[in-house]
């Protein structure tokens, strides 16, 4: 790749290993270990490489002023708790939700190997990133992946005025023989805030019962709008209040009702999680056979007749295993306004950004 360490007018395209090393060097001047900034880096490059542009790259700079106000904390003192060999709780002491969610996934497929099922529940963690990439290191290692997370409210609830319950995600990743894993990693709103701040930008209207008003009521102006509607509803609300219990409730770290009580700490930004891992060959048969089964079921779906004004039948998970392929090879294309905050930051710092080439 040529040299340009400043960007020009438009994106910019930098090698996936670069950028990640690059991510890390970053988060590192930020505070963290050498360890845990690599660990960070990696889950946003992650999401980068799938054209999850919310959670990837341009999280970094959010992360370094998590940690410079101690919203995070740098040097977290990561604990498991348990009573059971099936389940544990990991008190997360406000560790970067890459670092205590990686920890999570490891325990629980550590766990999952001995008993065929495990559940690990984090305990006050900041920002998880993408969900998705945890519950598919679980899914690299042969076993069933599910993760849920709770966060602070800030999405309409059916029936209530105002913001009640969070934008809470969850993500399953199951392994396959021959194709990427099937990878469901779905927010419970129906737009993300991150759409309604572009639309904002460029003033383009918002989908119809997508977004609302301060009070509620749902708009299309993106000017008025300041928080997504959920995902079907009552039943995106529904969802969001069930994985507050299921993590947040579950790990005796209640978000919601402190949130809405008098106690201004209760607005303080954490979030909590809960990952779940499956051994296949727990439920009888062995991982080949059940993988091959996923290959056969996928298979069947792909050969369905396809609709009109489609272009194919995909399974979750699939275009964007194939992105990462692409970008993986090619290069990650990084927006003028974050590469330019990344180089502003790398400059203040010491740190020498890595070579790009403009991006087409």
């Amino acid at each position: 790749m040529t040299e340009t360490p400043t960007p020009g007018p438009g994106k910019v395209r930098v090698a996936a290993d670069d950028l990640s090393a690059f991510a890390a060097a970053l988060l590192e001047k930020g505070g963290l270990s050498a360890a845990h900034a690599r660990t960070t880096a990696d889950v946003f490059v992650w999401a980068a490489r799938r054209g999850i542009e919310s959670h990837g790259i341009a999280r970094v700079p959010a992360y370094l002023d998590l940690l410079a106000k101690g919203v995070a904390n740098a040097e977290p003192d990561l604990r498991f708790e348990s009573s059971t060999p099936a389940a544990a709780v990991l008190d997360a002491d406000r560790a970067p939700g890459p670092v205590a969610l990686s920890a999570a996934a490891q325990e629980a497929v550590r766990r999952a190997r001995t008993n065929g099922v495990a559940s690990v529940g984090v305990r006050g963690t900041v920002h998880t990133g993408a969900i998705g990439y945890y519950v598919s290191t679980i899914a690299e290692q042969g076993l069933v992946g599910l993760g849920f997370v709770a966060g602070m409210p800030n999405m309409g609830y059916t029936g209530v005025k105002g913001a009640a319950v969070a934008t809470s995600p969850l993500a399953v990743a199951v392994p396959a023989a021959d194709r990427a894993p099937l990878l469901l990693d779905m927010a419970t709103a129906t737009i993300a805030l991150g759409r309604i701040r572009q639309a904002r930008a460029n003033g383009t209207p918002l989908p119809e019962n997508a977004a609302a008003t301060e009070d509620g009521t749902p708009t299309t102006d993106p000017a008025l709008a300041v928080m997504p509607l959920p995902l079907g509803g009552a039943k995106g609300s529904g969802m969001s209040l069930a994985f507050e219990l299921l993590t947040s409730v579950l790990v005796g770290a209640p978000i919601l009702s402190a949130f809405h009580s008098d106690d201004p700490a209760g607005r303080r930004h954490r979030q909590n999680a809960l990952l779940i891992a499956l051994d296949p060959t727990a439920f009888g048969g062995s991982a080949a056979d059940f993988e091959a089964a996923v290959d056969d079921t996928l298979a069947t779906l792909k050969t369905l007749p396809v609709a009109d004004g489609a272009d194919g039948v995909y399974y979750p998970g699939e275009r964007s295993a194939a992105l990462a392929e692409e970008r993986g090879a090619g290069g990650i294309p990084v927006a003028p306004k974050v590469w330019r905050d990344l180089t502003e930051r790398a400059a203040g710092s010491g740190i020498t950004p890595p070579a790009t080439v403009e991006a087409v």
